[in-house]
């Protein structure tokens, strides 16, 4: 069996129908998405099987319906090898980073489902109460993308990969960044977003966060967990909340955590839907091998893999 170390996906991965496969073909799934129902006090399930794109759009209901989804993979994925997974290191993106305090048993599924449903909340009501943007900057040297920000008064959200940078700010702000950004030739994609993801725009929703977060029991992680704010492995469990709270209004420095993974697995697997993350880990290493597992044929396909 290979040394893995799994991913988790954040927003934006989101599709209609996610999951649907998974609940009909594998019990661990099934009980991931019925538990997740139990939990939220609705049917997040059927929102996940039939619920339209617009309806998966808010970080209120998209957010756990991500993480029900990521769960319900990795679940199969275990059920797949026999209950014989035993990933050497876990992180995820943005959001995602839920999931891998499930996976590294810092958090039970019911505590971190119940965080996530009150962080998509506050995020989604500092959107309503700000006009925020983000865009991708691609191609670009991080001091250029820092210049930038520093004229224009906004902030770096995301550090994906080489040659990846998204900004986030307020929307008339961004405007002038993507301005200075193409004048110096580069790409600038505006995204289609509902506000300013990790920058200074979320920090009323950090600091309510802030107060849920000090109602939780965080334990000591029994495997290597990266988070996003600092790159880096987690030495103390203290460390991790005040973490997860910087990292709604901070810098996302995913790269550094994919490059902590890559060192110390041969092969990366991401859970959830959709394949982004294992995009990046291929523009971050071409020689990295990652498998995204987002389908029961997929989960198949990754216990192969695993296995050889």
């Amino acid at each position: 069996m290979k040394n893995i170390s799994i991913m988790f996906s954040g927003q934006g991965a989101q599709a209609p129908g996610m999951g649907k496969d998974l609940y009909e073909a594998s019990k661990a799934a099934k009980d991931i998405f019925d538990k997740a129902n139990d939990i939220l006090g609705y049917d997040l399930a059927n929102l996940c099987f039939t619920g339209t794109a617009e309806d998966l759009t808010a970080c209120a209901t998209c957010q756990p319906a991500i993480f029900t989804m990521s769960q319900a993979c990795l679940a199969a994925l275990n059920e797949a090898l026999e209950g014989k997974l035993n990933p050497v290191a876990v992180a995820g993106l943005s959001l995602g980073e839920y999931s891998g305090l499930v996976a590294a048993n810092v958090l039970s599924f019911q505590d971190a489902l119940k965080l996530v449903a009150l962080r998509g909340k506050l995020m989604d009501q500092a959107c309503h109460n700000t006009q925020g943007a983000m865009s991708a900057v691609l191609g670009a040297e991080i001091d250029v993308v820092q210049e930038a920000c520093k004229q224009a008064d906004v902030d770096i959200a995301n550090l994906n990969c080489p040659g990846q940078i998204v900004i986030s700010g307020a929307a008339d702000k961004i405007a002038r960044a993507n301005e200075i950004l193409g004048a110096k030739g580069l790409r600038v994609v505006a995204l289609q977003v509902a506000g300013a993801y990790h920058s200074r725009l979320m920090q009323e929703a950090a600091n309510q966060f802030t107060t849920e977060l000090s109602k939780y029991d965080f334990k000591q992680p029994t495997r290597k967990f990266a988070q996003n704010f600092t790159g880096e492995f987690v030495e103390s469990a203290q460390d991790i909340p005040g973490n997860l709270a910087k990292q709604i209004c901070g810098s996302v420095r995913w790269e550094s955590c994919l490059r902590n993974l890559m060192a110390n697995s041969e092969l990366l697997i991401e859970c959830g839907p959709g394949s982004v993350l294992c995009g990046f880990v291929k523009r971050t290493d071409k020689n990295a091998k990652a498998l995204p597992v987002n389908s029961f044929q997929a989960v198949q396909d990754a216990a192969k893999a695993i296995l050889e």
